[in-house]
């Protein structure tokens, strides 16, 4: 695979340092220009501040970035043509030369095949809402079932049906950990109600369940560590229940179906709560990927 690994990125790897992978679909897709690019050099300093080298990851030109420099992450921020990448995507990206900002999953499988155990997202897809009807679950649950690498997650996106994605994460055979809680996350919200059958309380303790699983070998799958959003930072439930209920509604009037319906979903509640459903998303994020810079740090054996 045509895989390029910034020289940073593959030193640290080299000598066995903290490495931590990142996005760049919220860069690209996710928030507003020009905020997304300063967002994108924050996150990037939020790793560093915390012992580890950041690894944001696209494909540019049809090369696989591991590592982007400034002028990568200026182009994915300020390029209207960038593509939104999944695993599934990144052979036709590669061959035809496209550049693309990558999901969940294509990071998560670009992170594997170089090495790096720890990635930093804000919230995994998952099962749709009438999943019955359409059929429709995100690329990343199966994709997660079949890669070594850490996820540190604020849960998954409130919009989709929580208590089935962890069914089906359950299925997959992927360890979902709460960290520093017994309940799931709700992305926007600090709790989605549901249990988790784990809670570790330190960056040490999740370190622990790496090395565990690094020594039962057996079959491949990812670690979920679900760290919610600070109550203080989520979003009014009230508010949250409220719109996105009308969002629902909204969404079924207009006919609006299948992998149309996240986007009109995720627009409508940053819409109608001012903003708000942003700011809650992004406090998730940089909460991530603090959290994701110790873990790295404490699995490669460093304070």
């Amino acid at each position: 695979m045509s895989t390029q690994v910034s020289e940073e990125v593959r030193e640290a790897l080299h000598e066995r340092r903290p490495v931590v992978a990142l996005e760049s679909t919220i860069i690209a897709h996710g928030l507003p220009r020009p905020r997304n690019l300063a967002v994108a050099g924050e996150l990037e300093a939020l790793v560093r501040e915390g012992g580890a080298v950041p690894a944001t990851i696209a494909v540019l030109d049809g090369t696989a970035r591991v590592g982007l420099d400034e002028a990568g992450l200026t182009r994915i921020a300020e390029d209207p043509t960038v593509r939104k990448l999944g695993h599934r995507d990144l052979a036709p990206a590669l061959a035809t030369g496209a550049t693309g900002a990558t999901t969940v999953s294509a990071t998560a499988w670009l992170a594997d095949s170089v090495g790096i155990r720890v990635f930093a997202t804000g919230g995994l897809g998952g099962v749709h809402r009438n999943w019955a009807e359409t059929q429709d679950e995100s690329a990343d649950l199966r994709l997660l079932a079949r890669v070594g690498v850490t996820v540190v997650c604020a849960g998954v996106k409130s919009i989709l049906d929580v208590p089935a994605t962890l069914q089906r994460l359950e299925t997959l055979g992927v360890t979902v950990v709460g960290y520093g809680t017994d309940r799931f996350p709700g992305f926007y919200l600090t709790s989605s109600g549901e249990p988790v059958d784990w809670t570790l309380r330190t960056p040490q303790e999740v370190a622990a369940v790496i090395r565990a699983q690094d020594g039962l070998g057996g079959p491949r799958a990812a670690l979920i560590v679900a760290h919610p959003v600070p109550r203080e930072d989520q979003l009014d439930p009230a508010l949250h229940d409220r719109v996105l209920a009308q969002g629902l509604a909204w969404a079924k009037e207009k006919g609006i179906t299948g992998q149309a319906v996240t986007p009109f979903l995720l627009d409508h509640l940053t819409v109608h709560t001012e903003g708000a459903s942003l700011e809650a998303n992004l406090a998730a994020v940089r909460g991530n990927v603090r959290l994701a810079a110790r873990i790295a740090a404490a699995y490669r054996g460093r304070p």
